[in-house]
């Protein structure tokens, strides 16, 4: 090997970066103590971008494609290098590649219970946690404030600082929203998009930009769901009376299945204990009702009586007292007509009941 092909070896003439991983955000070109030939290929793949730093300065930024590295395509570098004339030797930089793809399914949570006002429990401990997805925006911006001269920089360099963003910024937009905390599952998407637009400012800060965030789960402390679905289970037992009758014929059944005499002491205690049940459960009902008769609920309306009335020897109704003035004011009921309820011993005038008097005064007399 000659001289001038040693020398040419020293001279860098292709720049590439071909990226293996998923989570490098920005690589280093590893230039060593070559220098860039003038003319030398530049290679910039789609979702990168080539960052030229001359001494610790930012200088060109080139977009996705293939270049010829000459002064005319590099002029803040030529500038800084003094070339006024174009002089074409080899020259010093430092090239950095910024992935510009997104960085998905990156996580967040809470690592502790927030506390949070809710209208309908009061004072509530909140935990959530989900998921985003970020990309760079500005390549300059992000190398200047984070990743500065770094060689490599990853994800896990930035994800921690933007986690802790993501949950405190988070909890502050669900705090302000004020929704119950009941409704927080029904407006994920919209809790979400509170949370983006109140964060996305302070990724721009940083040259970032906060493509996606997802809440996957927002809950309460297990005490605090534990009494939710004791609330619940009572709703939907409802009928406190009819439950304990239905937990009675459980046992009953069950102790069938044993015909062995404990089997039958069982049934005779379940269903005693069922009784027992009924019963306090009929007194607490009879102790709400005379708690309620000097109260504001009133007392429950009597059943309304119902007769039934003989027209042209056939038995008709029952009629409530609306529908017997109809029929009086019809003359399908007169006070010598047939009528019976519940509780008569046998038919009987109209005239001769009393409940019927005011139906019957309703009636004109027979014309003259």
């Amino acid at each position: 090997m000659g001289i001038f092909d040693k020398l040419r070896n020293e001279f860098i003439d292709i720049i590439e970066w071909t990226d293996p991983s998923a989570d490098t955000i920005v690589w280093k070109f590893p230039r060593y103590q070559n220098e860039i030939k003038m003319n030398a290929k530049l290679t910039v793949r789609e979702s990168q971008v080539a960052v030229f730093m001359n001494e610790g300065k930012i200088a060109d930024v080139f977009q996705p494609g293939m270049y010829t590295l000459t002064t005319q395509n590099m002029p803040i570098l030529s500038t800084l290098q003094g070339w006024k004339y174009g002089f074409n030797s080899p020259f010093k930089a430092d090239v950095f590649f910024v992935s510009m793809r997104q960085f998905t399914n990156q996580k967040w949570g809470t690592k502790n219970p927030v506390m949070l006002r809710d209208a309908e429990f009061g004072p509530l401990r909140l935990r959530a946690f989900g998921s985003y997805a970020f990309r760079v925006k500005d390549a300059g911006v992000f190398l200047k404030e984070v990743a500065a001269t770094n060689p490599e920089y990853t994800v896990d360099g930035i994800n921690e600082q933007l986690r802790n963003l993501a949950v405190s910024r988070g909890m502050d937009a669900i705090a302000e929203a004020k929704i119950p905390v009941l409704d927080l599952a029904a407006k994920y998407d919209e809790v979400s998009l509170l949370i983006t637009e109140k964060i996305r400012p302070e990724f721009n800060e940083l040259g970032l930009d906060l493509t996606k965030f997802l809440i996957e789960n927002i809950s309460l402390p297990p005490e605090v769901e534990a009494a939710l679905d004791k609330r619940s289970s009572m709703g939907i037992v409802g009928n406190l009376g009819a439950y304990a009758q239905f937990q009675a014929a459980n046992a009953m059944e069950k102790a069938a299945e044993n015909p062995s005499g404990g089997g039958l002491a069982a049934a005779g205690l379940g269903a005693g204990m069922g009784a027992a049940m009924m019963g306090q459960v009929g007194n607490v009902f009879q102790q709400n009702q005379v708690n309620n008769a000097g109260g504001t609920t009133p007392p429950p309306l009597p059943p309304i009586a119902q007769f039934y009335v003989a027209v042209d020897g056939k038995q008709t109704g029952p009629y409530d007292f609306d529908q017997l003035r109809q029929l009086a004011a019809t003359g399908s009921l007169q006070s010598q007509s047939l009528v019976w309820k519940t509780g008569m011993a046998a038919w009987a005038a109209a005239s001769s009941v009393p409940e019927l008097a005011p139906v019957l005064a309703t009636v004109p007399p027979p014309l003259p």
